[in-house]
């Protein structure tokens, strides 16, 4: 019986595809899963695998082709059980292409009884700390989650990690209670490296077990010595259809460490083909799983950014020259928080267009009122600084000013605006800037901002500050006064649209009154994302602070 296979949809909007190249001729026999062609798409290049098996009677195109989806692109014949019966190289096909789960149903009868490396005796399981991303081999632990005796279920997270990248939340990949705890906070865990050990409260279905066995059989693949593999290549040359296979399937052999991406094997393995990274998509199935379609949407996405500019951050780096060969010099590793600031500082420089406007306030006035009340204020467990009272004043601005107050989402085309006003202070500190945020400024008098913003700042010092601490901000300040300086284009810090910078305050003669008299001048420096705020609403929103500066009183109406 004839069989037709059909270019299958590659994705949304995407009719026609150009053939790189036919993997298969006229009298092979194929088999599910099998690679027949390689295409190339206005998004991608990527090899296009049966779903049917049988021996190819014609082929219908050829190299250089343009096929539409829909278009027949082989027909085949249906082979009886004897020629579908493997042949001892058809076996050495299975070894290498050991991440479809279908050509792995031999290899995995034979290593039913062993169980997988991560469970112990006695129904327990070592959970390992597993790959963080590329090139990231360890991680500081943040916090601890749980504790021995705890009770915990699949996904729960049970680690905070610090990596160079991002401070994320690690969860487990099973049921269990927890019996012991082999990482302590403020610890450096390396991938692969045991962290928990949990006794199992729940059997496993025969689906994870089948997964589990065959994951043992790719780890234990992955550790034999590869001394047959000249063999293997020899008897994998016989094999024309199956010979642009060979690469992908070593590769897996390499890039097989401990993954847990929350996605079948052949989902993983069509990602790997057309470059993406698993770890980088969001699943939208139970649990996180993550579908074909989440990755073509990933890839999708992804490549309409490169083509509109946005692929890739900033400028690319040249090389440095041996900086050794004029002298001593000494090498220092960034930390993660440095890392993680010059990362999301080049991000934010490169993608907002940043326009800076400046203006001076005549604090003379409230500076005399700062100090009456600075011990008040003082008794009360904070202290009165100009940075408090500008918290509240920009709290008041982001209400009359709204635009000032959102973000911008340029993967929809939306404004962002928000009905709350956060405002993040940029502290100082022996590791590097950190932003803790004011949560509900607008609530809040003067009294109770002084306060926070003192154990804030504190707990900025001394390490101790939370994520949630530093998460939410609608807009920065950046008061450098206390150092110095006149001033400055501080950088907005995406995904807020402004920040202001505040310089030291100086005594100037100005002219009042048919007079030069001395006044206390405090520089502002305000830096906006010129997308959604326009030059003029910039100098309108700075008058207003400066103005509020100016007059003190205009906060209480």
């Amino acid at each position: 019986m004839a069989i037709e296979f059909k270019l299958p949809e590659l994705g949304e909007n995407i009719e026609t595809a150009q053939i790189v190249k036919v993997v298969v001729s006229e009298g092979d026999v194929i088999k599910e899963d099998d690679i027949i062609l390689e295409i190339e798409t206005d998004k991608a290049t990527v090899e296009v695998p049966s779903d049917i098996s049988g021996k190819v009677s014609k082929v219908h195109v050829k190299d250089g082709d343009t096929a539409k989806v829909g278009q027949v692109i082989l027909t085949l014949e249906a082979v009886d059980a004897k020629e579908e019966k493997p042949e001892p190289k058809e076996e050495k096909k299975q070894e290498v292409k050991k991440e479809e789960p279908k050509k792995e149903e031999t290899n995995v009868e034979r290593k039913e009884a062993p169980k997988k490396k991560e469970t112990l005796s006695g129904g327990t399981y070592e959970f390992k700390l597993p790959e963080l991303g590329e090139n990231i081999e360890s991680a500081d632990v943040t916090s601890v989650l749980v504790k021995a005796g705890d009770q915990i279920n699949e996904d729960d997270p049970v680690l905070e990690i610090e990596t160079d990248k991002a401070t994320v939340e690690v969860p487990i990949d099973k049921s269990g209670k927890v019996r012991e705890v082999k990482i302590k906070e403020g610890q450096k865990a390396k991938v692969g490296e045991t962290v928990i050990v949990i006794e199992l409260t729940e059997d496993v279905s025969e689906e994870e077990s089948q997964h589990e066995k065959k994951e043992e059989v790719v780890e234990e693949k992955k550790e034999e010595k590869v001394e047959s593999e000249k063999k293997v290549e020899s008897e994998l040359q016989s094999i024309p259809q199956i010979s642009d296979e060979t690469y992908t399937a070593r590769q897996f052999k390499k890039e097989l460490p401990d993954k847990i991406a929350p996605a079948s094997p052949s989902v993983r393995r069509f990602s790997r083909e057309i470059g993406i990274d698993i770890h980088q998509v969001s699943g939208s199935g139970p649990g996180g799983r993550i579908s074909f379609e989440d990755v073509k949407s990933f890839a999708k996405n992804l490549n309409e950014k490169i083509s509109k500019g946005k692929g890739t951050i900033g400028v690319s780096a040249e090389p440095l020259p041996d900086f050794s060969k004029w002298g001593e010099v000494k090498r220092e590793e960034m930390s993660n928080i440095r890392k993680k600031t010059a990362e999301h500082l080049s991000y934010a420089w490169s993608v907002i267009p940043h326009v800076t406007q400046f203006d001076k306030a005549d604090i003379t006035e409230l500076e005399k009122l700062r100090k009456h009340y600075s011990k008040e204020v003082d008794a009360a467990g904070g202290k009165l600084t100009v940075t408090a009272i500008l918290v509240k004043i920009i709290a008041e601005a982001l209400q009359k000013f709204p635009q000032f107050n959102c973000s911008i989402d340029m993967e929809k085309k939306e404004i962002i605006y928000k009905n709350y006003f956060n405002i993040g202070i940029a502290v100082d500190t022996d590791r590097g800037l950190l932003v803790p945020v004011i949560k509900n400024a607008d609530k809040k008098n003067v009294t109770e901002i002084s306060i926070e913003l003192g154990e804030i700042a504190a707990k900025a010092r001394d390490k101790k500050l939370s994520l949630e601490e530093m998460q939410g901000g609608n807009f920065s300040i950046s008061n450098l006064g206390g150092i110095g300086g006149t001033y400055f284009t501080p950088i907005v810090n995406s995904p807020e649209v402004a920040i202001l910078g505040v310089s030291r305050g100086n005594y100037e003669p100005v002219y009042k009154d048919g007079e030069f008299v001395p006044r206390l001048m405090l520089p502002l420096s305000l830096s906006y994302d010129h997308r959604i705020i326009d030059g003029a609403d910039a100098i309108r929103f700075l008058r207003w602070v400066v103005e509020s500066l100016e007059n003190p009183f205009r906060m209480l109406l």
